[in-house]
């Protein structure tokens, strides 16, 4: 089988887009570049699917380079033979692989081993045969030294049937399957534990029983971590009879004397070797998919959260606020350089709020403020409420604002390299105002896992997890483009071919020569060589450039068309960008080359009507309810203003403006009708729900969504 057969059976599309699609990213494109400048090659794949394609071309890598140590190690044992080569040959099934290894693997000393040792394996030759002697009288020819008597001589030849039976790969395809369509998953409580404080979040599974394929990630995941912490134990069985028929009907030949040996070696088998392995490959498998679940969950999250609507270049007051330790207030420029920095205590014990009302007044108006961005932590509503009492001389927009990971951006490397002559404090500010200005550009620069999307992220595997999330931060920063004169080394980074390397050659370049003035100063950039250039220059914007497709998603290998295009309609290429009745008129069929195809010139066509369009939308103020401040603030039966901050396989929280978020179960999600939150409502949304239950000792809130 061909990488590329291989790959068809999961990517439904032509196997020449899947041939081509390879073949680009064998040659060093990155996915943004092919999905948005290659349509015409791989058939207009996107994103998401030249994704699937790339990891699909890795498995397949991952098996051919398992097969041929498979049949290395069998070669070298002098155990090879037509048949079994064919027929490791033929597979492209790491787990089938894995099972014709099997009985060649190297293992631990087993009691079949100790058994052959004490030459019992003619014996046990007679009773897999299964022909009707009598292996009781048999047996005392088996007996020596280290065979006592009959018993143990059967026994040792029982032994090693039994590992004959673990070995037969239609026995475990045939339990896999089983696994697959019928195991359950059992649990049951620690009884030591139970009473802790910890033990008492997963109570609802110290006795607990379900199908393990209706099991959903979420509670496959919490089942998991409370055994991982010592609160419960489980357990994954099928019906035992049920398994016992499945083997005999591919071991048992027939009734005779050496029967009743036979099925004791089968319930031998199952019960020490075949139930632990395919049980827990039942529950590798599960778990598997639950992993992938839930990163894409934090995946689907944490693009949202990328994309959130960004206010713009203005000028912000960003407050990071707090009691005792008062709020600290940084003021940003447009771009978001720290102009001023200073503490206020408006709040409790100090109760300074005059002096910080003058204060916050006075930065207002000197630094020329548009916006106040407020951090939503301890003390966020009291620094709201503040605020809005100030009679500012001229309209200000004020904005709660996420501050999660922002701790963990001000004590970070970047954070430090941003800001060496500042503390963590105002570090963290400086990012909350940032967020407002441009989610994107700030949240690259934090760990993922530390921004509090997602369900589970820290128990799945964090390989994959990391993959994901880059892919997605990728996709993010690529969609919208960046301006390569303000952005940060970091969000540089992210742009299709260029890398930690290339973005600090690129920031060291502009402060040595000042800004980029065209794109193809991008060459001059020390080691961005012709690969790099073009797998992102068309990624990175430059406004204000001579060249107005400098500041667009146009790429430059398709600059002379579009000037034919402007020449053939009589217009200059400034003349023709953004007028929508001059680029209806262009026919690209026309306009068709070798390199590029009709896909690519309707998307040039797209992009020229509306040059350098963020594809994010504009933020948007929004209130909470001003009689709730904290969780005692909240009664059943309240129509309450919230901000969906967290969305999980079971239904998203919202932010009402207290301490604890509201859940919103998936059943009270439109009746229920629905499978997928994100069907139903995005991060940051802004929404209306009613409180239906509240446990204050908890700390929980229970909510329904309002139509």
């Amino acid at each position: 089988m061909t990488n590329i057969q291989f790959i068809s059976k999961t990517v439904a599309t032509a196997a020449i887009n899947i041939q081509k699609t390879v073949q680009l990213l064998q040659e060093d494109c990155t996915i943004p570049f092919i999905s948005r400048y290659r349509k015409d090659t791989t058939g207009n794949l996107d994103e998401v699917q030249i994704e699937n394609i790339a990891k699909l071309q890795k498995e397949y890598e991952v098996v051919v380079k398992r097969k041929e140590a498979i049949l290395k190690a069998i070669t070298e044992q002098g155990a090879m033979n037509e048949g079994l080569f064919a027929k490791i040959d033929k597979s492209y099934d790491l787990q089938e692989l894995e099972d014709f290894y099997l009985p060649y693997k190297k293992k631990k000393k087993t009691k079949a081993d100790v058994a052959r040792e004490n030459g019992l394996e003619p014996l046990a030759k007679i009773i897999m045969a299964q022909n009707n002697d009598d292996v009781d009288f048999i047996s005392t020819k088996y007996i020596n030294d280290n065979v006592s008597n009959e018993d143990a001589a059967l026994q040792g030849a029982r032994d090693i049937v039994a590992e004959w039976i673990n070995e037969n790969i239609y026995v475990r395809k045939q339990l896999r399957r089983l696994y697959e369509r019928k195991a359950t998953i059992t649990t049951k409580v620690v009884k030591t534990k139970k009473d802790g404080e910890a033990a008492q979040k997963f109570n609802q599974y110290f006795d607990w029983s379900e199908p393990l394929t209706k099991a959903p990630s979420h509670r496959l995941m919490a089942m998991l971590r409370a055994e991982n912490e010592g609160f419960i134990k489980f357990k994954i069985e099928v019906d035992i009879d049920e398994a016992y028929d499945i083997i005999d009907a591919v071991i048992l030949k027939g009734q005779n004397k050496t029967t009743p040996h036979v099925q004791l070696a089968i319930e031998d088998s199952y019960k020490r070797l075949l139930n632990p392995a395919i049980s827990n490959e039942a529950l590798q498998e599960a778990k598997a998919k639950a992993d992938a679940n839930s990163i894409q969950v934090f995946a689907n999250n944490l693009g949202q959260l990328l994309l959130a609507p960004p206010l713009g270049e203005k000028r912000i007051l960003a407050i990071d606020p707090g009691f005792r330790s008062g709020c600290k207030v940084v003021c940003l420029d447009e771009k978001g350089d720290l102009l001023y920095n200073e503490n206020i205590y408006p709040h409790a014990p100090q109760n300074e709020t005059a002096m910080a009302m003058k204060k916050i007044k006075s930065m207002v108006n000197a630094y020329k403020i548009d916006a106040i961005s407020i951090g939503n932590g301890t003390a966020s509503r009291e620094t709201e409420f503040f605020i809005k009492k100030i009679a500012f001389d001229k309209p200000v927009q004020v904005f709660i604002v996420s501050e999660a990971g922002a701790s963990v951006y001000s004590a970070s490397k970047i954070a430090r390299e941003e800001f060496p002559d500042y503390d963590v404090t105002v570090r963290g500010s400086v990012s909350i105002g940032r967020r407002l200005s441009d989610p994107l550009a700030e949240l690259v620069k934090i760990d993922p896992k530390a921004i509090g999307v997602g369900q589970y992220q820290h128990d799945v595997d964090q390989t994959k997890l990391k993959e994901e999330l880059d892919s997605t931060v990728i996709r993010c920063v690529n969609s919208v483009g960046i301006n390569i004169n303000t952005a940060s080394k970091h969000l540089l980074s992210y742009v299709s071919g260029i890398g930690e390397k290339l973005a600090e050659n690129i920031v060291n370049y502009r402060s040595e020569n000042g800004p980029f003035e065209n794109r193809k100063q991008l060459k001059k950039v020390p080691r961005l060589g012709e690969k790099a250039y073009q797998q992102g220059v068309a990624f990175i914007r430059i406004s204000n450039a001579k060249n107005p497709l400098d500041n667009s998603a146009v790429h430059p290998e398709a600059y002379s068309i579009v000037e034919k295009m402007a020449k053939d309609l009589k217009l200059t290429v400034h003349d023709l960008i953004a007028n929508k009745e001059k680029t209806a008129l262009i026919k690209p069929e026309n306009y068709i080359t070798p390199e590029i195809g009709l896909l690519t010139l309707k998307d040039i066509i797209k992009e020229l009507e509306k040059p350098g369009l963020d594809p994010r939308k504009s933020a948007k103020v929004f209130e909470f309810d001003p009689n709730v401040k904290t969780i005692k603030d909240v009664k059943s039966g309240m129509i309450l203003p919230g901000i969906v901050n967290n969305i999980t396989n079971f239904g998203c929280f919202v932010d009402i403006g207290v301490k604890e978020s509201g859940l919103v179960h998936i059943s009270q999600l439109k009746a229920g009708f629905v499978s997928d939150v994100n069907e139903v409502v995005k991060l940051h949304q802004h929404v209306t729900v009613k409180v239906t239950e509240v446990d204050e000792d908890r700390k929980r809130i229970q909510l329904t969504m309002v139509i």
